[in-house]
């Protein structure tokens, strides 16, 4: 039988809000070796250095910023769960005489462009389409991609794009992070005498090495969900449909990324939607989505 990956979130469900504490401790040991013990210093050597102090410190700052407004808007955003007696639209899904029994979904529609009524035996009510129940957060969650215990939350509809812009954010800050304190480890190992405390010595080859780790790993999930955002399908979608080219909510890339950052260019770099796409987008809420209207498959 294949192994769950999706089953290793709930079992990490007793660490809570210490992954919150987890991910502040990177960014105190990160911001003490980068800004307290190596590049605010060389702010007073003058010359050169000073000018690549200024500039190291100006983007680790602004990238710092951005990633923790980021971070707790995925920590703090409900992720949307299905309304209180939520019903679709008057036989959108198959008309009101389908019968709901207590299997996963409902009887299958004549019309096959239609899509199945979905009902959750656990919350005992209707699913929207694309909703999944968590079973660490005990409720079903409106596009749900998968339950994060980095962000001790759901990762759906509504805090979706603010996920992908902490994963955008920590990769850049990792990256410089990396790159800026190569020259200082790659001193561990040269004959010379370094500067500083045993202390600081050892937080700056933690730092770096904390900071590379990030890099790589979060590179593979950025790269992933880039992957997702364009065929408009999610973490969780993928792992169960093995998503084909025929997936129904496939609208092409433009109206895909569209699903998910809005339409205003002004608000796709930071964790926020304009007023406007979210009334022109109904996809934003969590619970209608466009889809091919020529698809003739049904949904899972």
């Amino acid at each position: 039988m294949a192994w769950n990956v999706f089953k290793f979130c709930t079992a990490l469900r007793g660490l809570g809000s210490i992954m919150i504490l987890l991910v502040l401790g990177v960014v105190g040991v990160t911001y003490y070796a980068v800004v307290l013990t190596n590049y605010g210093p060389a702010l007073y050597d003058g010359g050169f250095d000073s000018v690549i102090a200024v500039v190291v410190l100006i983007l680790f700052h602004f990238l710092l910023v951005m990633l923790l407004w980021s971070y707790f808007s995925v920590v703090l955003t409900d992720p949307g769960c299905v309304p209180p007696n939520w019903r679709p639209a008057v036989d959108e899904e198959g008309g009101e005489n389908d019968p709901l029994n207590g299997s996963e979904f409902s009887s299958v529609p004549s019309d096959p462009s239609h899509q199945r009524i979905r009902y959750c035996r656990k919350c005992n009510e209707l699913k929207p389409p694309r909703c999944h129940h968590c079973s660490v957060c005990g409720r079903c969650i409106l596009k749900m991609d998968h339950h994060c215990v980095w962000v001790v939350n759901c990762v759906g509809a509504l805090n979706y794009k603010y996920f992908l812009l902490f994963l955008f954010y920590t990769f850049l800050e990792t990256s410089l992070v990396t790159l800026a304190l190569l020259p200082h480890f790659i001193a561990f190992f040269s004959e010379g005498e370094i500067p500083g405390t045993p202390g600081t010595l050892a937080t700056t080859f933690l730092a770096f090495v904390l900071n590379l780790a990030f890099t790589l790993s979060v590179l593979g999930f950025l790269i992933m969900h880039i992957s997702l955002v364009a065929g408009n399908t999610t973490t969780i979608e993928a792992y169960e449909k093995k998503t084909t080219p025929k997936w129904r909510y496939d609208l092409g890339r433009k109206k895909n990324f569209e699903q998910v950052f809005g339409m205003d260019k002004r608000y796709w770099f930071i964790p926020a939607y304009s007023d406007e796409d979210l009334r022109r987008i109904p996809a934003l809420q969590g619970l209608e989505y466009p889809s091919k209207p020529d698809f003739d498959s049904e949904e899972f």
